[in-house]
């Protein structure tokens, strides 16, 4: 007999507020990159100690978090669809989670630098998150720098529901062998944008901001400044582009989340100690350093990652709670989506009116760059309390339903990627692993 999945309830899950947590800390590692390199603080970012700093905190540290987010968004798709579920209004879901917060942030930041409305390629494609689809309109049209993901999630969330028959009649007993095919072929990718697509070929981590002459910080980062959006071209390398930012290169990565959530939904996934795959992640992460571009940014994190969202949502089921699973972790969770966007935007203002015009060094940075987290902080819980959180409720089309128990173990909101509200309905005792395979409580496919 042909064992197919066995996820078949059309019953809410349980919460895992472990993963809601763990969005908090891959945002911050975001953050603490572009703090380093879009705050233009000078003499700092021209001194030997930037450097330093820059190579312990080269490109990739941010760019695993969003690894992270990319892995943890196909988990929780899968882990909140409803078999029976209406495609209509999984795409009405995803577009009310993430235009409403992107075009706010968007419009902040035009306003904030004044971006020239007369050149449409600068604007235009980036309100309609299309703009990581051509090279040029990714950097010309870049306009709120972490945007470019929601171009990469926009095109999960549209094959998601495209994708999921097939996914579904994948054996069981096989779905690990689909991954490691999945790894490989990502593998293969890279090596094929290295090898024959022209980019960067060395191992050093030659990422670095860009620079205007003087030692007295600018009104403007380079991203931000008018000679930015005056330029006919920037060229980006196309094999960075591709191993990086292309929408289509980064679908496998969802589709890893995806299978490891049916995984653990069908208890396939038992282990629950975090220090093992913790410490492969930190191994592969380590291995970056002496690889070339195209595989410093994903390909070699990607499977401890998934294996930590795996053991991570394990536990939740378990009862295993520790630190990200806190009422604090998960609302800094539920704002990470925010915190993301309205970044980059908050470090605009602060460097037009405060960083630019003077001279900082070292503890400049920090203060500034301490400043910026706050005030960030500060507009995601807005964005979050009265813009998110408010229209999800309202024009969703699903309705929530609270229990006290669940309040207090802060399991009220379920875990979702940066751009994924989706709740589950919340488990008082969350059953373990084996508990929902024999049960088929399963996804919402």
């Amino acid at each position: 007999m042909t064992e197919r999945s066995t996820d078949t309830t059309t019953k809410g899950r349980p919460a895992l507020p472990s993963l809601t947590g763990a969005r908090w800390w891959a945002s911050f590692a975001v953050f603490v990159l572009h703090a380093l390199v879009f705050l233009p603080v000078y003499p700092f970012q021209k001194s030997p100690l930037f450097r330093t700093i820059h190579q312990v905190v080269p490109m990739q540290f941010g760019a695993a978090g969003v690894t992270f987010f990319f892995v943890l968004s196909g988990f929780i798709i899968y882990w909140s669809f409803r078999p029976n579920s209406s495609v209509p209004r999984f795409y009405w879901r995803r577009v009310l989670k993430i235009y409403p917060t992107h075009l706010l942030a968007a419009l902040a930041y035009i306003g904030i630098v004044g971006v020239p409305l007369s050149r449409l390629v600068v604007w235009l494609p980036d309100l309609a998150l299309v703009h990581n689809w051509v090279p040029k309109w990714s950097t010309v049209g870049g306009l709120n720098v972490p945007t470019w993901s929601l171009c990469s999630e926009l095109l999960f969330y549209l094959s998601f529901p495209l994708a999921m028959p097939v996914v579904r009649r994948i054996r069981g007993d096989r779905l690990v062998w689909v991954i490691v095919g999945l790894l490989v072929l990502i593998l293969a990718m890279h090596t094929a944008f290295y090898l024959w697509v022209p980019g960067p070929k060395a191992v050093a981590n030659t990422f670095a901001p860009r620079l205007v002459p003087g030692d007295v910080s600018p009104l403007f980062e380079l991203h931000s400044s008018p000679a930015w959006f005056a330029q006919p071209n920037i060229p980006v390398a196309p094999s960075y582009w591709l191993s990086y930012n292309f929408p289509v290169t980064r679908l496998p990565e969802f589709f890893l989340g995806v299978l490891a959530a049916r995984m653990v939904a069908e208890g396939r996934w038992r282990n629950t100690r975090l220090t093992p795959p913790l410490l492969t992640l930190a191994l592969a992460y380590a291995a970056t350093w002496v690889v070339p571009p195209n595989y410093k940014m994903s390909a070699l994190v990607l499977a401890p990652m998934t294996a930590v969202v795996a053991t991570m949502a394990a536990r939740d089921l378990a009862g295993i709670r520790g630190v990200n699973a806190s009422a604090r972790m998960v609302w800094l969770g539920n704002t990470s989506f925010a915190f993301y966007l309205v970044q980059f935007p908050v470090m605009a203002l602060i460097t037009r009116f405060g960083i630019g015009g003077r001279q900082f060094g070292f503890l400049g940075w920090i203060g500034w760059a301490t400043l910026s987290l706050l005030v960030s902080v500060g507009c995601a819980a807005i964005v979050y309390h009265c813009l998110d959180a408010p229209l999800m409720s309202r024009f969703s089309g699903r309705r929530r339903r609270r229990t006290p128990a669940a309040v207090e173990a802060g399991q009220e909101v379920a875990p979702a990627d940066p751009a994924d509200s989706a709740r589950t309905e919340p488990a008082t005792v969350p059953p373990t692993p084996q508990h929902l395979a024999d049960t088929g409580s399963v996804s919402r496919a």
